[in-house]
């Protein structure tokens, strides 16, 4: 699989997982809605989140895609993650069982082709101080990534 500062290229689709695919149709989803989204993104050391917006108005969403039962009991680290975000959102294919899935959270309903919003969580505005460090980490991220697709050998 190829890929370049993290990001699998478009001529490798059968590479990606169910997981990656859920969040294709999801970041699709997010441009529609004028978000930014950066999928596998560590807002802090320990933690990377499967995708990550910046909405028009500086607001941080966080989406965590899961294509199966296994998948969401196999990972318990999305409490970490909500301290990152204003709002967090659960991204699951249409036959996914969402009775297993904690309240308080959104939910999309998503495939590769794109998602659709089922509930808005309720609004958790992060500090101006964290804000402002994850706006800045989300920057450089998308810069660096960007420059590794023109010049990957720079």
């Amino acid at each position: 699989m190829a890929s370049v500062g993290g990001v699998v290229s478009v001529s490798d689709d059968a590479a990606r997982s169910p997981g990656q695919r859920l969040a294709r149709g999801v970041c699709r989803l997010l441009r529609s809605l004028d978000f930014a989204a950066l999928d596998e993104v560590a807002p802090a050391t320990g933690l990377r989140v499967d995708v990550m917006a910046l909405g028009p108005k500086g607001q941080v969403w966080v989406i965590e895609c899961k294509s199966s039962r296994q998948d969401f009991t196999s990972d318990r680290k999305w409490q970490g993650y909500l301290p990152w975000c204003d709002r967090f959102f659960w991204a699951v294919p249409a036959d996914f069982p969402t009775d297993l899935l904690p309240g308080g959270a959104g939910l999309i309903m998503a495939d590769e082709f794109g998602a659709e919003i089922l509930s808005m969580p309720e609004e958790a505005p992060l500090a101006a101080t964290r804000r402002r460090a994850l706006t800045l980490r989300f920057a450089r991220l998308a810069a660096l990534r960007h420059q590794g697709l023109r010049d990957p050998m720079g």
